[in-house]
């Protein structure tokens, strides 16, 4: 089987040499836009690309304001800063996630609680979370907090996992019973809908990312998204090392950060949203082929769950168990064609062995058999 699969990804990507895991595509206006900025000379971070990306990002994903980031690692510290989240806070979040999403907590000198996922999206689950909250939380004087610590429990993070959209309503509602703020960690989910309705819009703010892996990429560079104007304006001015405007003078009001996306990153990400649809076709086209591929075999190939429509970032097989994971890792490999197992779970990392969690039965049997296989898009 392995051998099989390694002749249809060939065949499938049109080649026989090395296959990576997602390269990034540029079929558009990227090398128009990017000679305006050089012409123009705003490089940096003013000029008319960040304004467009944001506007243009704003109306593809339906959300009042869209605010441009460094990264996305830093627009998810920012957007639990902007809900509140302060030092020795506690934040919600899944264990079986991406690096980024339990670092953004620490940044903030919160502390992460890790939890469990839904099996029918790899995302955190909303059962999960109320079950600890009804069974470690109190609420006093409307605010949520930790029975065993004493600390506050001010926020919840879910992610969309490889871009398949969480039980977001359903979270939501459970945030809303205890008092907590939900921030919408959407960095893979470009392009994705649940019942309708683009990810990262959910709440009060949500975040992006446009890494070079990414569906669409601006080299480098993330996203906030909000449904408060007034919030989205506070964001824009900490970004921007809370300048206050003025002609010359350099006057700041609170402490802010560098966190400004170049013009050129901008550029990049204009010219890249223009192809959005195309990109999500073929996308979309690679994954029918590998649901087909893998059908009747002892290898299941992770569908969009119900009421969702995913922009399939990173394709994700289930091997029967981790021996047979590790052989089709080490085969493929070998082989030319790029693949990689899923994130080891936050709680067993050393910076993260003393925070809570719960028993991350799904996360484990994730964590065992996940196996990301080659996804670019393809002209």
């Amino acid at each position: 089987m392995y051998q099989e699969t390694i002749k249809f990804i060939n065949e499938h990507f049109q080649t026989e040499e090395f296959i990576p895991l997602h390269a990034p595509v540029f079929f558009g206006n990227e090398k128009k836009y990017l000679e305006e900025c050089i012409d123009s000379t705003f490089v940096s971070s003013v000029g008319k690309f960040v304004d467009r990306f944001e506007e243009m990002m704003a109306a593809y994903t339906g959300t009042k304001k869209a605010v441009v980031c460094v990264n996305g690692t830093n627009a998810l510290q920012l957007a639990l800063q902007l809900v509140g989240v302060e030092r020795e806070d506690e934040v919600i979040t899944q264990s079986l996630t991406f690096i980024a999403t339990a670092n953004a907590i620490s940044y903030c000198g919160a502390h992460p609680v890790f939890l469990d996922v839904d099996k029918e999206t790899m995302g955190l689950s909303p059962d999960a979370v109320e079950n600890w909250l009804e069974n470690n939380s109190v609420l006093k004087d409307g605010v949520c907090f930790n029975k065993t610590t004493g600390r506050r429990i001010k926020a919840c993070v879910p992610m969309h996992t490889f871009g398949h959209p969480v039980r977001i309503d359903e979270l939501i509602s459970v945030c809303e019973k205890f008092h907590i703020e939900l921030v919408e960690d959407a960095a893979e989910s470009l392009g994705s809908f649940y019942k309708g309705k683009h990810t990262g819009t959910f709440s009060k703010v949500g975040i992006l990312s446009f890494n070079g892996n990414k569906t669409i990429t601006t080299g480098g560079g993330g996203m906030l998204l909000f449904n408060d104007e007034d919030l989205a304006k506070h964001a824009k001015h900490l970004t921007t090392q809370a300048k206050i405007p003025h002609a010359w003078e350099f006057a700041h009001d609170e402490i802010g950060y560098n966190f400004r996306m170049p013009n050129l990153n901008a550029a990049l990400g204009c010219a890249q949203l223009e192809q959005i649809d195309k990109i999500l076709e073929s996308k979309r086209k690679t994954a029918k082929a590998y649901r087909n591929h893998f059908a009747n075999t002892n290898i299941q190939f992770f569908c969009e769950p119900d009421n969702c429509q995913s922009n399939y970032w990173l394709n994700a097989i289930l091997l029967p168990n981790k021996k047979e994971r590790d052989a089709f890792l080490n085969y493929t490999n070998k082989n030319g064609v790029m693949t990689r197992p899923i994130w080891q779970l936050m709680s067993r990392l050393p910076m993260f062995t003393n925070c809570q969690a719960d028993d991350l039965t799904n996360s484990v049997w994730f964590e065992e058999r996940v196996v990301n296989i080659p996804s670019s898009v393809i002209l």
